[in-house]
């Protein structure tokens, strides 16, 4: 039984940010990025545009011919939760794992008490695990 918990949009901000990790390369142009991942080109750059903005200062936009996007953070201080923060807010977590826009304790879906005795750890592994932690793994697929 698979749950689709993460969005499209946080999948590709992790695969992107893990991407940008393990390159030997500082600066990273968003065709270079899509040609690697193949992320839809305009998708890549909307999410590239909004992790430079946002709050988290996960990424800085160099503009011009040799411009491109660079991590500017520690990798050990850019956690998951950070990354989902950044596109699209933690509180994305709270909904219904079944999809339901009204699910409670008061009114659960037939997995909302399972969900729940998993959630806490679930979200504590988002808030605990950094890109330097998913870079020492070694681990090329992203």
């Amino acid at each position: 039984m698979v749950f689709m918990i993460l969005t499209k949009t946080t999948e590709y901000a992790v695969r992107v940010l893990i991407f940008m990790a393990n390159q030997d390369r500082e600066l990273f142009t968003a065709k270079y990025i899509h040609e690697q991942l193949n992320i839809p080109y305009k998708y890549l750059t909307r999410l590239m545009t909004k992790l430079a903005k946002s709050n988290e200062g996960l990424l800085v936009s160099i503009q011009g011919r040799d411009g491109g996007f660079k991590i500017i953070k520690k990798l050990n201080e850019i956690t998951l939760a950070k990354i989902i923060e950044a596109v699209e807010g933690m509180n994305s977590l709270n909904s219904c794992i079944l999809g339901f826009s009204e699910c409670s304790d008061d009114n659960p879906c037939a997995l909302h008490f399972v969900w729940a005795k998993h959630k806490a750890s679930f979200l504590k592994t988002l808030k605990t695990t950094t890109l330097e932690d998913l870079k020492q793994t070694g681990v090329m697929k992203y």
